[in-house]
């Protein structure tokens, strides 16, 4: 298609409707909103000159996927104000419980629109928060949070793009620890692979729970709860565990999180099952990217 550019094999994967995914960020800031000053700063923005976020969603007659770029964005079809937004209904609920509540409800109701380019920004204003709502086709978490904090400018220094620490440099390995390093990359992948096949292929259906889905399940009810952790008591935990990672760590909080949640949730009469397998799938992407990237 003339003037069109292809989408990615991983965007138009996105885009199909049983994995359509929507990044959901929220950003929340001290001084009180000014929508207008939003849009204006949107306006001049690297974010707003970037090609996907000028572009809109097209299929050809096979149903091959494509961008093809707006003459205009009209940023009133992308930022939208909302005010008494109360959730759950009551006057009780705190800020946080408040977006939590909201983010939960778009993540089942309110797909993007495809007529026009595949972002929209909430401004939550008596939370003081910013809802960017930004398709998973248009980027990944590293790349699309590295195109909004290009938009942010230091308190101190306004014509100053926020600091971003760079990740120690390690000593450089001999030639022989180079290849070595190769190689058991190498191995490791065809043993996870081998692995991975041969789970899909031979394990038995998993035993249902309490967070097992069903027919629907894109349609049920959601729930979003907030915690915080201190990066100090991440830290400490790993380094009491021999070449452990902060991503280790997280996902230790993870694991025991939802054991937790499984065995309140179990019926009274019965015990959580031993050895209880649950599969889940994270995406990542590995690529080494210091710094914000424009």
């Amino acid at each position: 298609m003339e003037g069109k550019e292809p989408v990615t094999p991983v965007g138009r994967l996105f885009v199909q409707e049983e994995m359509y995914h929507v990044v959901n960020c929220v950003m929340v800031v001290k001084n009180p909103i000014n929508i207008e000053s939003i849009k204006a700063e949107i306006k001049n923005s690297l974010l707003i000159q970037h090609p996907r976020f000028q572009s809109v969603l097209v299929r050809n007659n096979n149903g091959r996927e494509y961008w093809k770029r707006t003459q205009n964005v009209n940023l009133d079809d992308h930022i939208f104000l909302v005010q008494d937004v109360k959730y759950p209904p009551n006057n009780t609920s705190g800020d946080e419980e408040i977006v939590n509540g909201y983010l939960a409800d778009l993540a089942v109701s309110s797909p993007l629109s495809d007529d026009k380019p595949l972002w929209e920004l909430h401004v939550l204003k008596d939370q003081n928060a910013l809802v960017w709502r930004i398709h998973h086709a248009l980027g990944d978490g590293v790349s699309l949070m590295s195109l909004i904090l290009a938009m942010c400018r230091k308190v101190d220094q306004p014509d100053q793009l926020p600091t971003i620490p760079k990740s120690v440099k390690k000593n450089k390995r001999s030639c022989r620890g180079t290849i070595w390093e190769l190689v058991m990359t190498v191995w490791l992948s065809f043993v996870y692979a081998v692995e991975l096949l041969l789970t899909c292929l031979c394990s038995k259906r998993e035993a249902k729970t309490s967070i097992s889905g069903g027919s629907g399940v894109e349609f049920w009810p959601r729930k979003l709860a907030t915690a915080r952790f201190k990066i100090d008591d991440m830290k400490s935990v790993k380094n009491a565990v021999p070449n452990a990672t902060i991503n280790d760590v997280l996902f230790g909080v993870i694991a025991a999180g939802l054991s937790r949640y499984l065995d309140y949730h179990q019926p009274s009469d019965s015990k959580l099952l031993e050895g209880l397998r649950i599969t889940g799938l994270g995406m990542v992407n590995l690529r080494k990217q210091p710094g914000i990237q424009v």
